[in-house]
């Protein structure tokens, strides 16, 4: 699609308006944005006024519009679409619903006719509420618009109508640029637009909120030409519960589920998601007010015990840290408070200094120049309608006068969302410092910024790793124990020394390894052993052996017959699943008997690293038992970190037909002694 005709559909110098009731909402949008272009009313029975006349059909209209709004009957709308497109009209907005959304037969050909019938043209929608330019005055919307002319701002894409109003409606002095509905996407999607928007200079940042991505590799390259571009992106998407893949037959398959993959791109490619509208817009804020923040150091300060001890509390489980006030500050600040002031972080600065001030200033002057990432003053303000905030605002007017050339970033925060008016927002804004509204919303968005910078400064980065045959409905096989073990083992995986054998040799197997050994069923059926009874661990003699061998011959004619690992300090899964939009995702987490139970798990996209893996194994829960734990042996990380390698490196190799790679466990020895694929489970599509 054409960049050029996309900026002529968001920036039209004329618009036809085609519809009854909706296409006078979309003309009194229009009107009260300040649109100065041309404004043609198409209707085929509406009669002409002296003020507003009206045009049959798209062929009798003066000229070719640069912009349209369909909100005609669905199955009128192909016509209009040709009809525009012989025209050389722009690109167009189809409110029309009853498309592919509705899953039906009818609505999909519809789909197929619209999409033949606009050729070349770019379209929002079907299904679509339209867009708001708040930077050239032009809005195709059918509904009232809120908010005026900016010169910079952000830029919001969604796929709901409903949401896109609401976020128009915030309360929170949001500064926004565009506001775009996607639709159905079948022309224009979300990817589309921060492709072309990742170039205007007047878009600070953009916000999201999706329900699915259309295309995983184009909404990829998408982010990343954002991120280039220094625009971040903070996002709300739809479908936070977990859910498995339908196909997934092994530990790594249900474990990774759609979201768990989702939520894991945006962290390594630096997107802020988002639980929440309300956390949305104050991301989008603090992005707007200067970008993600470099770091984690953050400095919360207010007069109020009862404050500073809540915003400990509502950020224990984010990543946001409050780093004691270094000495010289705390000599600093200790000159003006007196010692009556117990100086700490967050920082309680009672209310000695509340009218004075000079000191008020010389106080904030010295925390904004005192090493931290993010300086926020906490204060929430008295409705000004009903009393008397003055002496608040005076305060709030300190901390905006001693920002200046300071090297921090600045919040005012209010633990209640209403409780910092417009105007003193507003203030807040024009002078650098970003209006925080509600504490915990206020934390997330600091955290949520921080995690961007850190993406940013760590260039950190997605390769997505997509099969390019996407038959799944092909024939697959499982591999044998022994055949997954073999063909990891080529890839650099260590596995026990083993022997496949009938039942009447396991005896002389299990001599020639050594006890002790675990013996397995070998059937590829068995895909798992361990739930039918088909693994007998810990056999020290050749009698327990034969009988070991005697009644795994009721599950299978074959006997895996291998070395046993006794002294693991830790068991670990190591898996490659295949996600349907993002393609290979390498999962780690908690193996043996603990994976089911604790569910702790990491997802990680391409690249694979040495760097990454590691510091996904860091982030869960079992890593205290690799560390050494309780006087246990520190086990050997780097070679659990060799074998995930390995693992990717096949999976690469067999991009094509690999569906699932699952070892369970790895048993991961002390420090210098390695780590064994004990068990492994791999999922092929069948070879043409």
């Amino acid at each position: 699609m054409s960049p050029s005709a996309i900026k002529r559909l968001l920036a039209p110098r004329s618009i036809a308006l085609i519809g009854g009731a909706w296409a006078d909402a979309v003309a009194a949008a229009s009107l009260s944005i300040g649109y100065t272009g041309e404004v043609w009313r198409v209707h085929p029975k509406r009669p002409s006024s002296t003020g507003t006349p009206y045009f049959r059909s798209v062929d009798e209209l003066p000229g070719a519009p640069d912009a349209t709004f369909i909100a005609a009957p669905n199955v009128e709308v192909p016509n209009i679409a040709a009809a525009l497109s012989r025209r050389g009209a722009g690109g167009f907005v189809c409110f029309a619903a009853g498309f592919s959304e509705t899953a039906s037969e009818a609505g999909v050909r519809l789909t197929q006719e619209l999409v033949a019938s606009a050729g070349d043209l770019p379209f929002f929608g079907p299904n679509c509420y339209g867009f708001i330019n708040f930077f050239d005055a032009a809005a195709l919307w059918p509904d009232q618009v809120v908010g005026g002319r900016r010169e910079r701002g952000v830029a919001l894409i969604c796929q709901s109508g409903t949401i896109a109003l609401n976020l128009l409606f915030n309360e929170r002095s949001l500064p926004i640029g565009y506001v775009l509905t996607v639709g159905n996407q079948t022309c224009l999607a979300v990817e589309d637009m921060i492709e072309l928007l990742s170039q205007d200079e007047r878009v600070t940042a953009f916000g999201l909120y999706v329900e699915g991505i259309k295309d995983a590799a184009r909404f990829a390259r998408a982010v990343a030409k954002a991120r280039a571009a220094g625009k971040p992106i903070a996002i709300v998407k739809a479908g936070r519960t977990e859910a498995a893949a339908r196909t997934a037959r092994s530990h790594t398959g249900a474990l990774a589920g759609a979201d768990a993959v989702f939520d894991s791109f945006c962290k390594q490619a630096g997107l802020a998601r988002c639980d929440s509208l309300a956390t949305l817009c104050e991301t989008l804020k603090v992005l707007h007010s200067g970008g993600p923040l470099t770091g984690r150091r953050v400095l919360v300060m207010g007069a109020s015990g009862g404050d500073m001890a809540m915003t400990a509390d509502a950020s224990r489980d984010l990543g946001v840290e409050f780093p004691p006030i270094p000495a010289d500050s705390v000599t600093s600040l200790r000159a003006i408070l007196s010692d009556r002031v117990h100086i700490s972080n967050p920082f309680d600065f009672h209310t000695h200094v509340w009218f004075d001030r000079p000191a008020l200033r010389s106080m904030f002057s010295v925390v904004q120049r005192a090493g931290f990432d993010a300086v926020g003053f906490m204060v929430d303000c008295p409705p000004a309608a009903k009393a008397d905030s003055a002496s608040y605002v005076a305060v709030i007017d300190e901390f905006i006068a001693a920002f200046p050339g300071a090297p921090t970033r600045g919040a005012v925060i209010c633990s209640l969302p209403e409780s910092l008016a417009a105007e003193t927002r507003e203030k807040c804004l024009a002078a650098g410092i970003v209006p925080l509204q509600g504490q915990r919303q206020a934390l997330e968005a600091l955290d949520l910024a921080a995690g961007i910078g850190e993406v940013w400064a760590s260039g950190q980065r997605v390769e997505l790793r997509i099969p390019r045959l996407s038959d799944t409905l092909r024939p697959s096989r499982t591999l044998s124990e022994q055949e997954g073990k073999e063909a990891l083992a080529a890839f650099g995986v260590r596995v026990p020394r083993s022997r496949v054998v009938s039942p009447p040799d396991v005896t002389d197997a299990a001599e020639a390894i050594g006890f002790p050994v675990v013996i397995k069923a070998a059937s590829a059926a068995l895909e798992h052993k361990s739930d039918v009874g088909g693994v007998v661990i810990n056999i020290r003699n050749s009698a327990d052996a034969k009988a070991a061998a005697e009644r795994l011959s009721r599950l299978s004619d074959a006997m895996l017959v291998e070395e046993m690992v006794t002294d693991g300090v830790a068991e670990v899964l190591i898996g490659m699943t295949v996600d349907p939009q993002f393609g290979q995702i390498l999962v780690l987490g908690a193996g043996g008997v603990l994976t089911e139970l604790l569910r702790d798990t990491v997802s990680l996209l391409p690249p694979f690293t040495a760097t990454a893996i590691e510091a996904a194994i860091g982030k869960l829960a079992v890593a205290k038992l690799l560390t050494g734990y309780r006087g246990r042996p520190p086990a050997d990380v780097t070679a659990l970190v060799e074998a995930a390698l390995a693992c990717t490196r096949y999976a690469e190799a067999n991009v094509d037909t690999l569906l699932e790679l699952d070892i369970n466990p790895v048993i991961v020895r002390p420090a210098g002694l390695g780590a064994v694929a004990v068990d492994a489970l791999i999922r092929l599509l069948e070879e043409h």
